[in-house]
Formats: structure tokens, C-alpha cells, sequence
């Protein structure tokens, strides 16, 4: 006999499962259906191993058609043939698939092994993974991830709004994924070819003169702590990262020299990075000794005895968006708007390259990083000069704001101020 559709269609349940077998020579096993009280069939391979009677499933039926049983009947048979054991081999894939890592797995061992070692801002991967990764994905195995998921899970951000937070976590799986590979957890990338869910407009701010003029008259009249505004101008005047600035301490500071070093632990980049102070630059300074709390910290918290969050700056710009009235910009498009006026002013764009402290390759990389810095001195004091031009000195001059910055002064104000 030999199992045909009707024939199976045929077979009714009983009271108890039952098997029925195609004829089959001894030994070599056979293909049986298996029909269950709820009327489920499914088909079954029985064979023989050392005497040993020997029982997988294959697949439900219709879902595995006869002709489909026969073409994996056959295959196993040849396995059997062979000296080969399906069952046992089925049992390893299982205990192999249970033990398969998962996304959420792959994801902690990413946090791990990869992000905290290499990326100051790790908690924000870790954050992005708990809120946006884990509770769609996580439960998958990494093997069994497809493309589509990586789609659903985008969409599910996006649905929510956060269209450009959906590329943020695009990016995140994609390395994640990549990483997974590295390490032979995974071996295809399910981001292979998905596409940005949103359309990222390339970060072009700068302010013009007359903004940057209207901004230094309006500073001292925003509510907001006044190492705040130190620090806001003091990343005008030197052009670095916001995170680098907030982070400043006084041990970077030779005041004498007009030199202040961002160690390599606290840049970007992780290379140690001179940055020469202007007279403007320097004056902020010695301002902000004024508000010293002994921790070490240039521009201390209002709260706290530490330096400032990165944050800060933002939010402070955010809240004071109505007293300074010029249109939106962020702490981080100061840094361009200074890079923007040196280029004006005739400063090469490789000089302004190396003050920003941007990534360089090549040998001669490693040997160079201070051979700029006569140049480098020169753009930040002619930048420098610029500031003054544009109402600095009239309104951030140690003189001017002396009462301000005293220490008895701080106590009374700080109740008042916003951060």
C-alpha cells in the first residue's frame, strides 16, 4: 500500500490514536499517518536502529502533503541506510534551538562586550534596547530573526512618533546584529537593506552676525545659572563638543600658558586635544573661579557638587528660547557657528579641522597633533577678537559682571534660577 491523499482524507478518528504504516521492508522503517481522537493527523517515520524501534514526527498533515512525506520519508531512509539515527539527530537540533541565544541575549552581551568598553553614551543603547528592542524582538531567537521583524519593530516606533528615534534604533540592531556576527552568535544581518525609516535633514545652523549679536546682549537677562551661561560662551569662543566643555576641570586649565588640554579619556575621539585659550576665553575663566565648590569642576552643577550634565546646556537654551528671541539653535550649532566665522575670517578649513578635533588618518596623524598650534592659537584669538567685535566685552567682561559672579552672591540667587 502506498498513502494517497483520499486515503488519508478517508481515515476517521477513534477513541484512541492510532497509526497506519505504508508496507515497508524490515528494517529499513516506514512512513506512517498518526490520527489522534481530535482528528489532527500527522506524519511519522518509524524505523529500526540495532533492533531498536525507532519514532520521529515529520510534519501535520495537510500542511506536509503526501507527496512532501515521501520526499522526506525517502530521505531518511537513506540516513538509516546509511547508519544514521533522524530521531537522534532531531533531539541534538532541539536541545541545540533551546539553547540557541536570543535578541535579548545577543543585546546584553553587546552592552557588554562592545558598547561599554567603547562608548561613553552606552546607557543610551541600553536605554533604546529595554524601551524600543526588547519588548518586540527580545523573545526571538537571533537565527530566526527576518527582515520583517526588523520592519514591524521600525514601524512600531514610528507609529508612536518618533520617526527620527526609529532610524536611532535601526542603526542600534544593525550594529548590534553586526557584532552578533562577529562573535559567531548570528550569521546574517535581518537589517540587511532595510532603508531609514525617515529622512534626516543634514545639521546646518549657524548664527549669523546679527543673531550672534542679539544672543550676547540677551544672555545675561536669561533666567539660567550663571556657570550656564559661562559655559554656553565658552563653547562659542573655543569651538568644542558640549559634552567636553560641561566636563571642563580646572587640572585641564594652564591659565598661565592659555592652554587648555581635553585628556584623551573625555574626547570624542579618545585622543588627547590642546586647545588654545583666547583673552575672551580666559576671561571667562577667571569668572568662574568665582563659583569654585572645590570639586574640581569649571562650570558646577546649581544642584550638586559635580559638573554639569550634558543636558543642560539644551535644556537652558530651550527654556530661555523666548528672552533670546532668534530663531531655534542648539549648544552644538555654537561649535559650527564658530567653525563657520573662523573659515570667514580666513582661517584654513585644515586649522579649523584640527581645533574641532576631528578624526584624522594616515601616519603622519599620530606625529602632527601639535605642530598646528601656533596656527591653531592664531584662528581662536582672530575668532576670539570677532566675539569682542560683536558685544562681548560689553556684556561678559569680568568687570561688568563681578557682583554677579561673587560667592556671596551665589547662595542668594540660586533659589531663582532655572538650570
Amino acid at each position: 500500500m502506498r498513502f494517497t491523499a483520499k486515503y488519508i482524507e478517508n481515515l476517521k478518528p477513534a477513541d484512541k490514536r492510532f497509526v497506519k504504516y505504508e508496507d515497508n521492508a524490515r528494517g529499513r522503517g516506514s512512513l506512517g499517518i498518526r490520527v489522534n481522537p481530535s482528528g489532527t493527523k500527522s506524519w511519522v517515520h518509524m524505523y529500526y536502529v540495532n533492533g531498536k524501534v525507532r519514532m520521529s514526527t515529520l510534519g501535520r498533515y495537510p500542511r506536509m502533503s503526501v507527496a512532501e512525506a515521501h520526499e522526506v520519508y525517502a530521505r531518511l531512509a537513506r540516513e538509516v541506510a546509511e547508519g544514521g539515527d533522524p530521531s537522534r539527530d532531531i533531539v541534538i537540533e532541539n536541545v541545540r534551538r533551546r539553547e540557541a541565544p536570543r535578541v535579548e541575549d545577543l543585546a546584553a552581551i553587546y552592552i557588554e562586550k562592545w558598547a561599554k568598553p567603547r562608548k561613553r553614551s552606552w546607557k543610551q543603547d541600553q536605554s533604546m534596547i529595554k524601551r524600543d528592542v526588547l519588548p518586540t524582538i527580545g523573545h526571538l531567537r537571533v537565527e530566526d530573526v527576518k527582515r520583517r521583524d526588523i520592519i514591524d519593530l521600525l514601524d512600531r516606533v514610528v507609529a508612536r512618533g518618533a520617526a527620527i528615534q526609529a532610524n536611532r534604533v535601526l542603526a542600534l540592531v544593525r550594529k548590534m546584529f553586526n557584532f552578533g556576527i562577529g562573535r559567531d552568535l548570528v550569521e546574517h544581518n535581518p537589517c540587511a537593506q532595510v532603508q531609514k525609516p525617515a529622512r534626516e535633514n543634514r545639521r546646518e545652523r549657524v548664527l549669523n552676525d546679527v543673531e550672534l549679536r542679539i544672543l550676547l546682549a540677551k544672555i545675561p537677562e536669561c533666567q539660567m545659572w550663571r556657570p550656564t551661561q559661562l559655559a554656553l560662551l565658552f563653547l562659542l569662543l573655543t569651538a568644542q563638543r558640549p559634552g567636553e566643555v560641561v566636563g571642563a576641570r580646572w587640572e585641564e586649565m594652564d591659565l598661565a600658558g592659555g592652554w587648555w588640554t581635553i585628556p584623551g579619556s573625555r574626547a570624542k575621539n579618545r585622543l588627547s586635544h590642546r586647545v588654545p585659550l583666547s583673552p575672551q576665553a580666559l576671561a571667562l575663566l577667571e569668572e568662574a573661579r568665582g563659583f569654585d565648590r572645590e570639586t574640581g569642576a569649571v562650570f558646577p552643577s546649581r544642584i550638586g557638587g559635580g559638573a554639569m550634565v550634558h543636558s543642560v546646556l539644551s535644556t537652558a537654551l530651550r527654556r530661555s528660547r523666548p528672552v533670546i528671541g532668534i530663531a531655534h539653535f542648539t549648544a552644538h550649532d555654537l561649535r559650527r557657528t564658530a567653525a563657520s566665522h573662523m573659515t570667514s575670517l580666513g582661517v584654513s578649513r585644515l586649522v579649523v579641522s584640527k581645533l574641532l578635533n576631528h578624526v584624522e588618518s594616515g601616519v603622519t596623524a599620530v606625529y602632527d597633533r601639535h605642530s598646528y598650534d601656533q596656527e591653531k592659537r592664531r584662528g581662536l584669538e582672530l575668532w576670539g577678537q570677532r566675539v569682542a567685535e560683536l558685544g562681548f566685552d560689553a556684556n561678559f567682561a569680568p568687570h561688568a559682571v563681578n557682583a554677579r559672579a561673587s560667592r556671596s552672591g551665589i547662595e542668594a540667587t540660586n533659589a531663582a534660577l532655572a538650570p
